[in-house]
């Protein structure tokens, strides 16, 4: 059980770093912090529609990966025989 643990405690952290860093990849959809870092400004270098669409499926994958990580670690730790 412990190596169960473990490994979902691995996939947990990797998830939210990589979870993060493709939630910052998504382009701004108008005025608030996304603006502040450059998001506000309209070029040719933003991604075209298919890959937003591959960016957001990833992302909902990932976040769906994460919450069965989560889930697992809190069911694992409730049922855990001391």
């Amino acid at each position: 059980m412990a190596i169960l643990e473990f490994v979902l405690q691995v996939v947990l952290g990797i998830t939210s770093v990589l979870l993060t860093l493709l939630i910052l990849l998504h382009k701004g959809r108008g005025g608030g912090l996304s603006d502040m870092f450059g998001g506000g400004m309209t070029s040719a270098v933003g991604s075209s529609g298919l890959a937003e669409r591959n960016l957001n499926r990833f992302t909902v994958v990932l976040a769906l990966v994460w919450f069965v990580a989560i889930v697992a670690l809190g069911l694992i730790t409730k049922f855990e025989v001391i």
